[in-house]
C-alpha cells in the first residue's frame, strides 16, 4: 500500500505539470494567433498574452464546484476565441473581411456546396468529421489539463503558483511601460465581435430604411426607349476583377484578349465602351452583386440579401419585363431550388438541369461558358427578335469560378451539340488538389480560366450580337490568393452594341472607349449602375 502511495505522488506531480504545459501552450496559441492570414508568421507568436497567467492562477485557486465551473468556462473562452480567429482567417483569405457570426454563420451551406463540388462528397464529410473530431479531442484534452493541474499539492502547487505569477507580474509592469510584445486584449476582441454583431443589426435596420425609399422607378413602363426592339443580355463573369487587368501577373494576357475582342467586335460591326464599378463582395457570395445591381441598393451581406428577397422592390429584370421584354435567366450554377428567384420576376428560368448540358463537368463548374451561351442561343432566341418578343437576360458565365482547374477551350460552335464535346477537356488537366498545392499555379489557372471567357464572349458577340445591347460585367474579384491583400474592388463593366449613337452616350457618360477601360476611368458604386443603365438606355441624347 504505502509503495502504491509513493508511486502516485511521481505520477501525480507529472500529471500536473503536463497540465499545466498543456494549458499554457494552447491558451498561448488561441491568444497570439493572428486573425488575418497574412500576418501569420513566427514572429507574431513571440508575445505575452497575460490572460493565460492570469487564468491559470484563477484555476488554482478555485475549489470544489466552482471550480469545475470555472474550468468549463475557461475553456469555452479560451476555444471560442480559436475558433473565432480560425473563421477570420478563412473569412480574410477568402471575402478579406472579418468573420460575422451573425452574418456569415448562414453561409455554411454555401461551404459545403462548394467543397463538395470541388472535392467530393465523401472528401468534405471526411474532412468536416476529422476538424470536429480534432477539436472536440483538443477540447476535452484542454478540460483534462485543467483537471491535471488542480490535481498539485504541496510544492508542485506552489511552483506552478509561481510559475504563473511570475510572468503575470513581470508582463503587468511591460504592459504598463507599454511593451508591444505583451497584450491583454482577448476580452476586448470578444467586445468587439459583440460590437460587430450588434452593428449588424443596426445595418438591417438602415436597410429596410433604404428598401422603404423609393427611387421613383416603381414600373418600367415608358423606359428603355432608346433599345427599343432589341434583345438586352446581362452577363456576369465569375472572378472577372480588376486585378485580371492590372496586376502585371495578369495584364499581359487579359489586355491582349481584350484588344482581340475589340478588333473581333469591330469586323462584325459592334461598337463598345468600358467603365469600373465597384462590387460589395470579393472572393465569392456572388449573388450579392446580382442583387445590388438588379436592385439599385447596397446588397454586402446575406442578411441583405435575404432581407431584399422579401421586398417589393422592383428589381431591373422586372422594369424590363413592364416595358415589354421576357425577363430570362441563364444560370448553370443553380442545381438545387431557387426560391429567391421570386424575387427577380423571371418569365422563365433555365437553370443548370434545364439546359440539356450532357457532358461532363469542370469540377465545380457544371458546364462550360461556350455551352451555357450556345444553349441560350438555340432555347431562348432561335428566332430573330423581328419575329418575336424582344428578350432580356441575365447569364452567370462560371467557367472561371474556382477551383479554377480544368481550363476550357473554345470549340466549333456548330460542334457543341449537347456538350458531351467538352468530354475530353472536363476529364483533362490538373486535379483541384494538385492545382491548390502551389499558389502559382492557381494564378496561372486562374487567369486561364478568365482568358477563356473573355475569349468565348467575344466570339458568341461578333456571332450572336445582331439587335442585341451586350452589358458585361465582373461579379467581383477573386480570393487574395490570386490579387493580394490589398486590391481594390473594383470590377470591368463592358457594354456592347452595333448601335454606334448609344454606345457614344455611354462614353460621354465616362466610359472609356473600347473594351479596356483606363485607369482613371470612372467606378461607379455597382448599386449605382443600376440607374446608370436605366438612363442611358432610356434618354435620347
Amino acid at each position: 500500500m504505502n509503495r502504491k502511495i509513493l508511486d502516485r505522488k511521481p505520477r501525480s506531480t507529472q500529471f500536473s505539470l503536463l497540465g499545466m504545459l498543456l494549458f499554457s501552450a494552447v491558451g498561448w496559441f488561441a491568444f497570439t494567433l493572428p486573425d488575418h492570414p497574412d500576418a501569420i508568421v513566427i514572429d507574431a507568436f513571440a508575445r505575452l498574452p497575460l490572460e493565460v497567467p492570469l487564468l491559470g492562477l484563477a484555476l488554482l485557486f478555485a475549489r470544489g464546484r466552482p471550480a469545475r465551473f470555472l474550468a468549463w468556462l475557461v475553456t469555452l473562452f479560451v476555444f471560442a476565441i480559436l475558433l473565432l480567429k480560425l473563421a477570420d482567417i478563412g473569412t480574410q483569405a477568402a471575402f478579406q473581411r472579418p468573420f460575422n457570426p451573425y452574418l456569415d454563420a448562414r453561409m455554411l451551406m454555401d461551404g459545403w456546396n462548394l467543397l463538395s463540388g470541388s472535392i467530393g462528397i465523401a472528401a468534405t464529410l471526411a474532412a468536416i468529421v476529422a476538424i470536429t473530431a480534432a477539436l472536440i479531442g483538443s477540447g476535452f484534452l484542454f478540460l483534462r489539463a485543467i483537471d491535471w493541474m488542480a490535481m498539485a499539492e504541496g510544492r508542485m502547487r506552489n511552483g506552478l503558483l509561481v510559475a504563473f505569477a511570475a510572468p503575470l507580474l513581470i508582463g503587468a509592469f511591460g504592459f504598463a511601460a507599454g511593451q508591444p510584445r505583451v497584450e491583454a486584449r482577448m476580452s476586448r476582441y470578444l467586445l468587439e465581435r459583440l460590437a460587430l454583431i450588434a452593428s449588424s443589426v443596426e445595418d438591417l435596420r438602415a436597410f429596410e430604411a433604404d428598401l422603404a425609399r423609393t427611387d421613383g422607378q416603381t414600373s418600367g413602363a415608358g423606359l428603355f426607349s432608346a433599345i427599343t426592339g432589341q434583345d438586352v443580355v446581362l452577363i456576369f463573369v465569375e472572378s472577372y476583377g480588376r486585378s485580371a487587368i492590372e496586376d502585371p501577373r495578369y495584364a499581359s494576357v487579359t489586355m491582349s484578349r481584350l484588344q482581340a475582342v475589340e478588333t473581333q467586335l469591330a469586323s462584325a460591326s459592334l461598337s463598345s465602351a468600358s467603365a469600373w464599378v465597384g462590387s460589395p463582395t470579393v472572393g465569392g457570395l456572388s449573388w450579392l452583386a446580382h442583387g445590388t445591381l438588379l436592385s439599385g441598393l447596397w446588397v454586402d451581406s446575406q442578411a441583405r440579401y435575404d432581407r431584399l428577397m422579401r421586398s417589393e422592390k422592383p428589381s431591373l429584370n422586372r422594369l424590363f419585363a413592364d416595358a415589354g421584354w421576357k425577363s430570362v435567366a441563364v444560370m448553370p450554377a443553380i442545381t438545387m431550388a431557387w426560391p429567391e428567384a421570386a424575387y427577380f420576376g423571371y418569365d422563365r428560368i433555365l437553370a443548370a438541369a434545364d439546359l440539356g448540358y450532357r457532358g461532363q463537368p469542370f469540377n465545380w463548374v457544371t458546364m462550360p461558358d461556350q455551352y451555357t451561351l450556345s444553349a441560350f442561343e438555340r432555347r431562348v432566341r432561335p428566332l430573330p427578335v423581328s419575329e418575336r418578343k424582344p428578350v432580356m437576360a441575365e447569364i452567370a458565365l462560371i467557367s472561371s469560378h474556382a477551383p479554377w482547374t480544368p481550363v476550357a477551350s473554345l470549340v466549333d460552335w456548330q460542334a457543341v451539340g449537347d456538350g458531351s464535346v467538352f468530354d475530353t477537356q472536363a476529364m483533362g488537366g490538373e486535379s483541384p488538389s494538385v492545382v491548390w498545392a502551389d499558389p502559382e499555379r492557381v494564378r496561372g489557372h486562374y487567369i486561364r480560366t478568365i482568358d477563356y471567357s473573355l475569349e468565348t464572349l467575344g466570339s458568341y458577340m461578333a456571332r450572336f450580337g445582331n439587335d442585341t445591347v451586350f452589358v458585361i460585367l465582373g461579379d467581383h474579384q477573386p480570393a487574395s490568393i490570386v490579387t493580394g491583400t490589398d486590391a481594390p474592388r473594383g470590377v470591368p463593366l463592358h457594354v456592347v452594341s452595333a448601335d454606334a449613337a448609344l454606345i457614344d452616350r455611354f462614353r460621354r457618360a465616362g466610359f472609356a472607349a473600347g473594351m479596356i477601360p483606363k485607369p482613371d476611368t470612372r467606378e461607379w458604386r455597382m448599386d449605382q449602375m443600376r440607374a446608370v443603365l436605366i438612363d442611358l438606355f432610356t434618354m435620347i441624347r
